[in-house]
């Protein structure tokens, strides 16, 4: 264990989430956000309140901190690199500059063989003027390079004109445009990675999104074909060692037909993985502390290897068009797990919570995914 506190860049819930999985190993964190409502802020043995260019409040971070890891890849790479001067930062800002921004990704991923989707860059009115009509392009999405998120930045587009009113929306900022690809389903590997190359891999995670927004991830034992989900491991962990990446890392694929596409990469916990809090040994936010400190990472094994993890967006809040807290108290029961981020205050669209189901082997996908619908109606009609 270091001598040290150790720090995290961000304050949000998967900071929140660290900074306990931290403090029940015994180790006093920092969290460092500029938002003095921060969720993890609040729980932490330090909150450092600035922004993230300020030097001095940096510097005050590395005296306090031996490691410092970031909770999402929006933090500026500068940032990163300004601390990895004088300390461990994990992962590294060469991993945070690439998944920060989608142009850089896409390009990595290319680069070394890793399949993707058909794309272009578009960051003037003269790249769609050029683009090449015999390359099938259209229908497609347009996404912002940087600082898009739960479907924010992105622009479902069908010809030219639509493309360019879409990248004028947008500022005429540097973004991509990819076509769309006919999914059979969208799915997750969370992994972690050690800084001298040891992996731990979670079970595969099935996604399913609403207008953008992950909805729900189910985890069930063959949910796809035994030689996709390997190719997909094995594609996740080349991704993290080219990147020579240190701690938690998840990939999103695409599956069309037999074919696999990687959609992006989030290098840091993710929130299809937030039923290893409840389902795993060691969660993910476990491991993120053990890479981050250097020590190894913690049995893999998972004790509910069926289970669902349902989000609770701030529209439950608002489902009589007036402000209320749900009542939460009538969907307790065993293995029913409610977790609650902090945050301040509910809004459309905002993540404030998630539940997650614990199955058992004699049930199926289907048995969880009507026990999650069962749920989700007692809040909305309650």
């Amino acid at each position: 264990m270091p001598a040290k506190s150790l720090g995290i860049l961000g304050g949000g819930q998967l900071g929140r989430f660290f900074t306990m999985a931290a403090q029940n190993m015994g180790y006093a964190v920092v969290v460092f956000d500029p938002d003095e409502k921060s969720p993890a802020g609040k729980i932490a043995d330090k909150h450092i309140c600035k922004p993230y260019n300020d030097l001095n409040a940096l510097d005050e971070l590395k005296t306090d901190c031996s490691a410092v890891t970031t909770e999402f890849e929006n933090v500026p790479a500068e940032t990163l690199q300004y601390l990895e001067k004088d300390i461990i930062v994990r992962p590294s800002s060469k991993a945070i500059s690439i998944a920060q921004n989608r142009i850089k990704e896409k390009g990595f991923l290319k680069e070394f063989g890793i399949p993707i989707g058909t794309y272009v860059v578009i960051d003037s009115i003269e790249s769609i003027n050029n683009l090449n009509t015999k390359i099938e392009i259209f229908p497609g999405i347009l996404k912002t390079a940087q600082f898009g998120y739960d479907g924010k930045g992105q622009i479902h587009v069908n010809n030219k004109t639509e493309l360019e009113a879409a990248f004028k929306s947008f500022n005429s900022i540097p973004c991509t445009f990819e076509l769309k690809i006919d999914l059979d389903c969208e799915f997750s590997i969370v992994l972690a990675r050690t800084f001298n190359g040891e992996f731990m891999v979670y079970p595969l995670i099935r996604n399913q999104h609403e207008s953008g927004i992950l909805d729900c991830s189910l985890i069930y034992p063959n949910s796809i074909a035994e030689s996709l989900e390997n190719q997909a491991i094995k594609l996740a962990k080349r991704i993290t060692n080219e990147l020579s990446y240190v701690g938690v890392m998840a990939v999103e694929f695409f599956l069309s037909g037999d074919t696999l596409f990687v959609n992006e990469i989030a290098p840091r916990p993710h929130n299809s993985g937030h039923f290893s809090i409840d389902a795993c040994v060691y969660n993910q936010f476990d491991q993120q502390v053990l890479t981050l400190a250097g020590n190894e990472l913690g049995d893999e094994a998972t004790k509910f290897p069926i289970s669902l993890m349902l989000n609770l967006l701030g529209d439950v809040w608002f489902r009589n068009g007036e402000q209320s807290e749900p009542k939460f108290e009538l969907i307790a029961g065993s293995g029913i797990s409610l977790h609650l981020y902090g945050k301040a205050e509910p809004r459309i669209g905002r993540k404030m919570g998630h539940i997650t189901i614990l199955g058992t082997e004699n049930q199926t996908q289907k048995d969880l995914m009507n026990k999650a619908n069962t749920l989700r109606k007692i809040l909305w009609e309650n």
